[in-house]
């Protein structure tokens, strides 16, 4: 991969950790920034119906979840801008060909080649 196409990919790269880093600092103003009593779902002096606490309670485990996976992307992000550092982004890890550029504009942290993911993919689904 030229320099030219390792510099676009670090800049989209650099954009989504950039809005992942946002959207976390948003749920962490958002969903964190309540006291434990509203946190557990208490928002009066008044009991709550129990319906109500655990809404509020599957609400906020949706939103660790999302918050979660974001950590997650956000790690794969931060390996690939080290495989740019490293000179390997853009190379299969298991075949060692050139990832497609498509590919790399829609999961620029993939570290497979379609056919490789795409067997990896088959034997996990006959392991079922």
């Amino acid at each position: 991969m030229n320099q030219k196409d390792l510099k676009y990919f670090e800049g989209l790269i650099q954009e989504k950790i950039q809005k992942i880093r946002k959207d976390l600092d948003h749920f962490g103003e958002n969903v964190m920034s309540g006291t434990n009593t509203e946190l557990a779902g208490d928002l009066s002096a008044y009991a709550t119906h129990p319906s109500d606490q655990s809404s509020g309670a599957a609400e906020r485990e949706y939103a660790f979840m999302l918050a979660s996976k974001e950590g997650r992307f956000l790690h794969h992000l931060n390996e690939a801008l080290e495989r740019i550092k490293d000179g390997t982004f853009g190379t299969c890890r298991i075949c060692g060909k050139d990832i497609s550029r498509a590919r790399l504009e829609a999961v620029p942290h993939a570290t497979m080649c379609i056919q490789c993911k795409s067997e990896e993919e088959r034997i996990q689904r006959e392991r079922r």
